[in-house]
């Protein structure tokens, strides 16, 4: 019998805690492991269990899911925390992203995208919705919160880092890219890489507003 991924839910609504619980019931491979209504819920049970992702939602009574996230991380760097989100919590994205956050997916999200994106960070890697990637990069000049590194020297970008980062800020995943430019999966994620260390940033989203916020390139 394969073991399943280890799945732990915070969120304050007791309802959508249920329907999550059900959802990921119904996908071959995740066991819900547990369930908190806030954020110190959450940080008591974190120390008692293993678990493998948390599906975090942001806006909570008493201790919010951003310093809940904060504090988890920085006594367990390998957790990894999907947030939560709806369109209207778009002023706490950018302190989620800093918090360390591996993911992020629309509470709107179906089933199959909830899947993709727990997979997605299991490999090591971010999910980020493209719905809400796109209304972050429009809503750009409006951020107040991102305080991602700041351009301080000039950095050298190839040619190819160039064209690969710009399809990053227009929102296509690792796949779309490797597609479009005929480049292996293994390729463009090693440049991938190169941008994020480059850079300074954490993940794709800090990456885009990096980019954008610089004028490392334009769309």
């Amino acid at each position: 019998m394969n073991q399943k991924h280890k799945i732990l839910i915070v969120d304050d609504h007791k309802l959508f805690r249920e329907g999550l619980n059900f959802v990921l019931s119904q996908i071959e491979g995740f066991e819900v492991v547990g369930e908190a209504s806030n954020g110190k819920e959450f940080l008591d049970m974190i120390d008692q269990m293993e678990v493998d992702v948390v599906l975090m939602d942001i806006s909570m009574p008493g201790l919010d899911g951003i310093e809940a996230t904060t504090r988890a991380i920085a006594k367990h760097p390998s957790l990894k925390v999907i947030a939560l989100t709806m369109f209207c919590d778009e002023e706490y994205y950018y302190k989620m992203i800093q918090a360390g956050v591996s993911g992020y997916i629309l509470k709107e999200s179906g089933k199959d995208e909830l899947a993709n994106a727990i997979n997605t960070v299991l490999r090591g890697e971010n999910y980020f919705s493209q719905k809400l990637l796109r209304n972050i990069i429009i809503n750009l000049n409006q951020v107040k919160n991102f305080k991602g590194a700041v351009l301080k020297h000039e950095i050298k970008l190839t040619p190819r880092e160039t064209e690969i980062l710009k399809l990053i800020c227009q929102g296509l995943s690792n796949a779309e890219i490797s597609e479009k430019i005929s480049l292996s999966l293994r390729t463009v994620e090693g440049h991938k890489s190169n941008l994020i260390n480059k850079t300074g940033v954490r993940n794709s989203v800090s990456l885009v507003m990096y980019a954008l916020k610089n004028n490392l390139v334009e769309i």
